[in-house]
């Protein structure tokens, strides 16, 4: 297991770090945005236990909002990269948007999972317009919101047809 570094000026423990890594699970290497998306799916089933499914859209949104700000934050030490693979709190907006649509059955859970990575890499329209087009913080976040979208309405379609 290897991990990515930090650019200069970033520290692990500063909130930049924990917010923009998901405490540091972006770190990890290859396929970060598999491990953000897995500690959100982690941090998804336990907030599922607690409390209702439609909180996670408050979190998704809590995410979406600190994302967006460490995102910048990231891009003002590092300009180089337009969107830096360590960064996977855009991915926890995401999976936690799309949990919070989907039946709180461990089928539909697991299957919501895959099919937001499925979708977060194939990048369907308009998360390919949202990642190509979208400079910055923008860019970053809101093309997992996209696909998050897609994964949302493969499930819902499964539900019509009584596959959940």
């Amino acid at each position: 297991m290897r991990f990515h570094t930090l650019p200069t000026g970033i520290r692990f423990f500063s909130p930049i770090a924990l917010a923009a890594t998901f405490f540091g699970s972006g770190l990890i290497r290859p396929a970060s945005g598999t491990w953000g998306s897995l500690a959100a799916f982690g941090v998804g089933l336990v907030a599922l236990s607690y409390v209702p499914s439609r909180t996670l859209v408050f979190m998704s949104i809590v995410a979406y909002l600190i994302g967006f700000w460490a995102a910048r934050e990231w891009a003002k030490a590092d300009a180089s990269d337009t969107d830096p693979s360590a960064i996977v709190i855009d991915e926890v907006a995401g999976m936690w948007l799309v949990m919070a649509f989907v039946p709180t059955s461990m089928p539909a859970l697991l299957a919501a999972f895959l099919l937001f990575r499925l979708f977060d890499i194939l990048k369907p329209w308009p998360a390919s317009w949202a990642d190509k087009s979208l400079k910055g913080a923008n860019g970053i976040m809101l093309d997992d919101i996209f696909a998050g979208g897609w994964a949302i309405l493969v499930i819902l379609a499964a539900q019509i047809y009584g596959i959940y």
